[in-house]
């Protein structure tokens, strides 16, 4: 059993004794103290909330809805619905905030609570703590019988979700339409599996092969969108009979594309080409993580915009955004964010501004891929035992290479020419995270095992 407590939210498995696991107990007290947190921070006592098509999803959102009422807070239930649809509705309903039932890319046994403040983005880490307080110290108080909250089920923002990409200026529906794409999409039996195929025929795509998409929660396959797990697509498009394969994560937030013969665009990818169609009709700057790939800095700085990057997180990704008005960033694990729509990860949107680039660039997923610098990232961890101070070794790490430009903002991250190395401590598992990257594969994982190497000497001397 497993329950991780963060600024963003809480996370868990289901099952266990409270405390120990996302128990029906531990539902009740979190989102009570942030309720309790909306009420003393907001004018209006509504809060949206939404989930994904998890087996454990309909009791956990009954939980959360049936608490929130309890504390005299209005709530809006989407259902079955999107993290990034939740995101869209809070400000929308002006509501004081809202709270998504997903795990996002967890195995099936993980549930969670997001929290969004009442712009309808993730809380801050000073917000989130103090919820966190609230929730350990049971600081919150529930209504009166005659002061209960409201219950509204709304079922319309699917639509009303689709609609708002439609009306984006730089989404096409007559370009895509025209170029009369035979698409396939795995949905992972979740929200994906209604909401994408629905949003593809509005977008005037004329073949939709849908794979996994009968939202009951039970995940065909792991449900992080890794080329591992995609075997089945891979498979559906190498025959040649499609133009482009779709993947999103349980809670569609994440969105990864498969070139027309099976192979993989590129998780990281995802956002370089959809920023570079966003940049080519609107020059600015883009934002992304310390942990994602050079190829938009590459990208932005040829369209004349400036890069920045953020410490880990979507929250740090959007505050970098406003800071330097960006006009898209997100993160390389397939997560597009559009100001010009709103600050949240949406796979809908990167869908139809991606689809709108494909058509106008007039040649194959491909083609399209290979006109990108390539790059590729090596992912290693160290496993940290009791006693190992995090803090040393990165102070030595940064002292070893110092006369490389360094970036301390999340760990450190070290750069060499157009190679990199980022050393960041996990906020949710006992380990150090050392990802690289390099114009091909072997250097990249050299750079990683070369850190390792200098980590594990670091750890030695101490002892």
């Amino acid at each position: 059993m497993a329950l991780i407590k963060s600024i963003s939210g809480i996370r868990g498995t289901i099952g266990g004794k409270p405390g120990e696991g996302l128990s029906p107990v531990d539902i009740v007290k979190f989102t009570a103290a942030y309720g309790a947190w909306v009420l003393e921070n907001s004018d209006n006592n509504t809060i949206v909330i939404g989930r994904d098509a998890r087996l454990s999803g309909e009791m956990v959102s009954g939980l959360v809805a049936q608490t929130l009422r309890g504390m005299g807070i209005h709530v809006i239930d989407l259902g079955l619905s999107t993290t990034p649809t939740v995101e869209l509705a809070v400000p929308r309903e002006a509501a004081g905030g809202g709270i998504i039932v997903t795990a996002s890319h967890n195995p099936i046994q993980w549930n969670a609570l997001k929290l969004l403040n009442a712009a309808g983005e993730f809380i801050s880490d000073q917000e989130g703590k103090a919820v966190l307080e609230k929730a350990e110290a049971g600081d919150f108080r529930f209504a009166e019988v005659r002061k209960l909250g409201s219950y509204t089920l709304r079922e319309d923002y699917l639509d009303i979700h689709i609609q708002h990409v439609l009306d984006l200026d730089l989404v096409d529906r007559e370009a895509i339409a025209a170029r009369k794409f035979k698409i396939v999409f795995d949905g992972v039996n979740s929200s994906g599996g209604l909401y994408v195929p629905r949003l593809l025929r509005a977008l005037g795509v004329e073949t939709i092969e849908e794979m996994y998409c009968e939202p009951n929660g039970n995940f065909p396959h792991n449900p992080e969108p890794l080329p591992e797990h995609l075997r089945d697509i891979a498979s559906k498009l190498e025959n040649g009979s499609f133009d482009l394969g779709i993947v999103v994560d349980p809670d569609v937030d994440r969105l990864a594309f498969l070139n027309e013969d099976g192979s993989f665009f590129g998780e990281e990818y995802t956002l370089v080409a959809v920023a570079d169609y966003v940049l080519s009709c609107q020059p600015g700057n883009t934002v992304s993580n310390l942990s994602s790939t050079r190829a938009l800095r590459d990208v932005t700085e040829l369209r004349k915009g400036t890069y920045q990057a953020a410490a880990v997180g979507e929250v740090n990704v959007v505050n970098q955004m406003k800071a330097v008005n960006a006009v898209i960033g997100g993160e390389g694990n397939g997560g597009v964010i559009y100001p010009a729509s709103h600050y949240g990860r949406d796979a809908l949107v990167g869908i139809g501004l991606f689809l709108t680039h494909l058509a106008k660039f007039g040649k194959s997923a491909s083609r399209l891929r290979a006109s990108y610098p390539n790059y590729f990232i090596s992912k290693n961890k160290i496993e940290l035992t009791p006693g190992i101070d995090v803090d040393r070794i990165l102070q030595k790490i940064q002292l070893k290479y110092e006369k490389y430009p360094v970036n301390t903002i999340d760990g450190v991250k070290i750069e060499f020419d157009k190679e990199w190395v980022h050393l960041r401590k996990s906020n949710t598992e006992p380990i150090i995270r050392i990802y690289s990257e390099s114009e091909t594969a072997s250097t990249a994982e050299h750079l990683a095992n070369k850190i390792i190497l200098d980590i594990k000497e670091i750890i030695s001397e101490k002892a």
